[in-house]
């Protein structure tokens, strides 16, 4: 998901780490203004994956509760940025990923949901004829949450369990309680 800016509430995930904007990410990220529309502000973490991969990667495991690892069967990556942390993650950690993708990206049989984002509407995809696994999905950012919680929803829906969510950014204010614990290094 590609929006504005980093939170994530303690309600949502009362054991995450509580970070604040003296991170030293938030040197790296520039934000863009009125991207991709209008009042929108974009975070834009590229600059963290030219030079930073593994200060992010290991922010992103220490963000995870001890032990949960070890009850996840692989990784949900999420089109497009969360491919590359999960990736990274996934080779890190010698798991296997499930690719939630723009529709007619991936092989069929699939399954489809459309949703709604802050400045348009989307779907994503899935393989749905995969065995059922213990998921772990990775995003980017969590902005209005349209995103992950479809993902949440098409891997619910083949029968995978969704043991939380693991994101670089959340946006507490935009989105409201999520299904699964969230669990993220930077809140804003």
């Amino acid at each position: 998901m590609s929006t504005n800016a980093a939170a994530t509430s303690a309600t949502n995930n009362e054991t995450s780490h509580m970070l604040n904007t003296d991170h030293p990410f938030w040197q790296i990220i520039r934000t863009v203004p009125d991207f991709p529309k209008a009042g929108i502000d974009f975070y834009d973490i590229t600059p963290l994956l030219r030079s930073h991969i593994d200060a992010v990667i290991d922010a992103l495991l220490a963000a995870l509760p001890e032990g949960l690892m070890d009850e996840v069967d692989c990784l949900g990556a999420v089109e497009a940025r969360g491919f590359v942390f999960a990736s990274m993650l996934a080779g890190r950690l010698a798991k296997g990923m499930i690719l939630l993708r723009k529709p007619g990206k991936l092989p069929p049989p699939v399954a489809n949901k459309a949703y709604a984002l802050e400045y348009g509407k989307d779907t994503l995809e899935m393989q749905n004829n995969l065995p059922p696994e213990r998921v772990l999905l990775v995003d980017d950012i969590l902005a209005t949450g349209g995103t992950l919680t479809t993902a949440y929803e098409l891997c619910q829906s083949a029968d995978h369990t969704v043991v939380g969510a693991l994101v670089l950014l959340d946006l507490v204010d935009l989105h409201g309680e999520f299904p699964v614990p969230v669990y993220t290094v930077l809140k804003a």
